[in-house]
Order: structure tokens, then C-alpha cells, then sequence
């Protein structure tokens, strides 16, 4: 059971860097008994990324202008897929009601869920990115830059999934209506993700998209595992 792993954690001290460690060490431990689903994830993402060439023109052209637009797509989507596994299994056996009542500040503990939840889907996604990107004929520097709008972006979209995840906790429908509720907020992402490629291209300067990029990862930090937080005790009332 979760909750006895957690007591032995408990009596070393509540604090932030404790709660961080123990839950991150946790779900990495259960994502990677189910390596059949995180091997699903990565397949989606691999299968979009390649659907795109093998059903439009061979021009290298078209080509490299759609690629970093359908790579984005498919990393945010299968961010999405993978987003009801945060919660739902903890929230179904009620390991997360005794999370919540542990002495450790809950934000850091929801904050370790969304890292180890990253560390298992974005992470991949970024890794696979430049080599899924060489059939899109994009050069190094373009491969670069998607790659690094990746690595800033997909955390944003674990932090701001995360908190659809916990608002739909116990809702019937609740995955349909997880991606009504965080398909707005990934649109900025994708567009200043997307777009810091596409001005490489145009022979721009991406420091700005990435920029914003940077700012948005900074405040999903500090909001996020806050905002997720609130929403699990909302939840578990």
C-alpha cells in the first residue's frame, strides 16, 4: 500500500525536498510496472509524427514547414492521453485521500506527481523529437530549436494538465471533459512552440517565442502545483 512506503519517508521529516523525493521515487516506481501503457504513449506519438509525411507530398518544402507544427501536436496529444493516469488510480483506491492527509505539504507532493509524470511522457517525447524530425527534412538548427521549444514547453503541459486531471477527479465523462477544459490553455504553448521553428525559418530570431515559453514554464511552476493542490482536496470533500 502507498501509505505504508510514505510513514517510513514521514519520520526523516515533512519537509518540501521529502515530500519531492518520495513522490517522484513512487510514481516512477509504478509507471514503470505498467511499461506496457507508457509504451502506448510513445507509440501514439511516434505513429502521428510519422502518419504526416507518408500521407502528404514527398516536398521538402511543405514538408519542413508542417514539421514542427506536427510535432508539437503529437507531444501535446500525447501528453493528453496519458494525463488521467496522474490521479485516477490513487483517487480510486484511496491512496490519494491518505496523501492528502500526510504531514507533507501537499503541493510538493502534487509537484512530484507532475515531474515524475513528466520524467516518464515528456522527457521520451523530447528525446525522440530530433530524430522523428529528420523525416521532415529539417536542418540542424530548426531541429534544435523544436527540440529546446519541447524540453521548455512539455513540462507546461504536464503542470496545466495536472490541474484538469485533479478538477475532473470522480466525474463521469471526466476524460472528455479534461480535454475540454485544458485543450485552450495548451494553445499558446503550441503556437509559441510551433512558431519559434517556423521564425528560424523565416530567418528570425526564436529567443522571443522561447522567451515566452520560459515565462509561461516559470509561472506554471509556482500556480500549478497550488492551483492542483486546492482542486484534489476539493475532490477528496
Amino acid at each position: 500500500m502507498a501509505g505504508a512506503g510514505m510513514s517510513a519517508d514521514v519520520d526523516s521529516g515533512a519537509g518540501v525536498g521529502a515530500a519531492l523525493r518520495w513522490s517522484v521515487e513512487r510514481d516512477l516506481r509504478l509507471a514503470l510496472r505498467s511499461r506496457s501503457e507508457l509504451g502506448v504513449q510513445l507509440m501514439f506519438y511516434v505513429i502521428v509524427v510519422t502518419l504526416f509525411p507518408l500521407a502528404s507530398t514527398p516536398e521538402r518544402m511543405l514538408l519542413a514547414t508542417m514539421g514542427p507544427g506536427v510535432l508539437w501536436v503529437a507531444a501535446l496529444l500525447a501528453s493528453l492521453l496519458s494525463l488521467p493516469r496522474l490521479f485516477a488510480s490513487d483517487f480510486a483506491d484511496g491512496t490519494l485521500e491518505q496523501i492528502a492527509l500526510s504531514p507533507f505539504p501537499m503541493p510538493a507532493l502534487v509537484f512530484g506527481k507532475i515531474l515524475a509524470h513528466w520524467l516518464t511522457t515528456g522527457l521520451p517525447i523530447v528525446l525522440l523529437a530530433p530524430l522523428l524530425g529528420i523525416q521532415y527534412g529539417l536542418d540542424g538548427t530548426a531541429l534544435w530549436i523544436v527540440t529546446l521549444s519541447l524540453l521548455i514547453g512539455t513540462p507546461i503541459l504536464s503542470l496545466l494538465g495536472a490541474i484538469g486531471a485533479a478538477l475532473t477527479l470522480g466525474v463521469r465523462g471526466g476524460g472528455s471533459l479534461l480535454a475540454l477544459l485544458i485543450l485552450p490553455l495548451y494553445v499558446p504553448i503550441l503556437i509559441f512552440g510551433a512558431g519559434s521553428a517556423d521564425a528560424v525559418r523565416a530567418g528570425l530570431s526564436a529567443s522571443a517565442n522561447l522567451s515566452l515559453l520560459g515565462a509561461g514554464l516559470l509561472i506554471a511552476l509556482v500556480g500549478a502545483p497550488l492551483a492542483t493542490a486546492a482542486s484534489v482536496r476539493i475532490a477528496l470533500d
